[in-house]
């Protein structure tokens, strides 16, 4: 999963047309290293989605903007706003994010 380095670009992928979905973390965070260990299949079931993932304490404002207030949170983005957000406490198994993911669909 790519990481999302500067404001620049996190602004450039949340406004495509279709779904990014990025993963607010920290390099020190047990919970996003679990779920970084059981994403890689998920991703692949999602080819219609872009995942990224995005340094909590890097980008602190981004995180701030976006009312990220627990890590891992994986938010989805399409055409420039937010459209959904899984809080980190509904995101710590792979059946919360497969779940989570396929609601998307209904909301658009």
């Amino acid at each position: 999963m790519n990481r999302v380095a500067t404001e620049q670009q996190y602004h450039d992928l949340i406004n495509n047309d279709g779904y990014t979905v990025i993963k607010y973390d920290a390099t020190w965070c047990p919970d996003c290293k679990n779920l970084d260990r059981f994403i890689g299949p998920i991703i692949e079931e999602n080819p219609d989605k872009q995942f990224y993932a995005l340094d909590v304490e890097q980008l602190e404002n981004i995180a701030q903007e976006n009312d990220v207030r627990g890590i891992p949170s994986l938010l989805v983005y399409k055409n420039g706003e937010k459209i959904a957000h899984l809080h980190s406490k509904f995101a710590k198994t792979p059946d919360q994010i497969r779940d989570y993911l396929k609601t998307l669909v209904s909301q658009v």
